[in-house]
């Protein structure tokens, strides 16, 4: 993903905080899953460890009672190179009266650290909170449907989970001579070229980097102009959960991110759950360097982003 633009502004108007039960949801579960993706190693795609990585992907969330498909294609990418996509889908509940919730997250490793020193840059990331922090909390979020069926608790809508491809095969910030915008979110600009896929959504959830000890999550601006009103829902459901010191009631800047060309391609209101440097109006220091791993993985950030994605299911 790339940042459009830096600012950060001033929140909604203030409401009283009411406080609500919070919904079920083990943070703990959820590092572990932030643990196996990083066992593969990284998820570059066209490896094997990316390969093995979708399979466990699939496996584990048909265990969870999602009905899966895999959606294959190619994309260009920035050196205008066939990219082969694998985005996973997987349904929850069918109930056709009921309204359908996008809830979604990358998961491949970007194949460079070109945030950091310049002898790391032909190394890949390890993204344990770049793609694997999103796509734990949504595993957990699915094994947790599971059990509300399980107990016969009805969900208030249908749940699809996408897990996209090739997010971050953006172009490497090294090759200066090269500056192609709609290289990054390969996997979602795929997905949203299904125009059958129009009207499916009331709405959507983005998550992105949403693992990080003490991470803040502004109002993006982009999700404020797709879609306003359920920032507003999200944000005060975080509130009221008690988390409003992760979910900052102030607004940011503009993030080039899956949700922007799901939005663009297919009018779904959704908006993007995102950790940006709360001081500097940017992404953390550890952002696309070899950094990225466990140690910026925490069990209370995932356990208050997956409470607040379970308070609208």
């Amino acid at each position: 993903m790339t940042l459009a633009l830096v600012a950060c502004g001033s929140g909604a108007k203030q409401r009283t905080r009411h406080a609500i039960d919070h919904p079920a949801f083990s943070g703990d579960s959820a590092y572990s899953y932030v643990e196996k993706q990083l066992d593969f190693g990284p998820r570059v795609p066209g490896t094997e460890e990316h390969d093995s990585c979708v399979i466990w992907f699939v496996d584990k969330l048909r265990s969870f009672g999602g009905e899966v498909e895999v959606q294959e294609g190619v994309m260009v990418d920035y050196a205008g190179e066939k990219q082969r996509v694998r985005n996973i889908v997987a349904r929850f509940d069918a109930d056709s009266a009921k309204s359908r919730i996008l809830l979604c997250a990358h998961y491949d490793s970007r194949p460079w650290c070109d945030e950091d020193t310049e002898d790391s840059w032909y190394q890949p990331v390890p993204a344990a909170n770049d793609g694997a922090s999103g796509v734990a909390v949504l595993m957990e979020v699915a094994r947790q449907l599971q059990h509300k069926k399980a107990n016969g608790e009805r969900l208030r809508a249908n749940v699809d989970i996408v897990l996209f491809d090739c997010e971050d095969m953006g172009t490497p910030r090294f090759l200066k001579d090269i500056d192609r915008q709609d290289t990054w979110c390969l996997g979602s600009q795929l997905w949203a070229k299904d125009t059958s896929l129009k009207g499916r959504y009331n709405w959507g959830i983005l998550l992105d980097m949403v693992g990080a000890p003490g991470a803040t999550f502004y109002r993006e601006q982009y999700s404020e102009q797709m879609a306003s009103a359920y920032v507003q829902k999200v944000w005060y459901a975080a509130a009221d959960l008690g988390y409003d010191n992760f979910f900052r009631d102030q607004q940011a800047g503009a993030i080039v991110d899956d949700h922007y060309y799901i939005g663009k391609a297919l009018s779904i209101p959704i908006i993007d759950i995102i950790h940006l440097d709360g001081t500097t109006g940017t992404f953390p220091f550890w952002w696309h360097t070899q950094q990225d791993d466990i140690q910026q993985i925490d069990r209370a950030t995932l356990q208050a982003v997956g409470e607040v994605v379970m308070s609208q299911l």
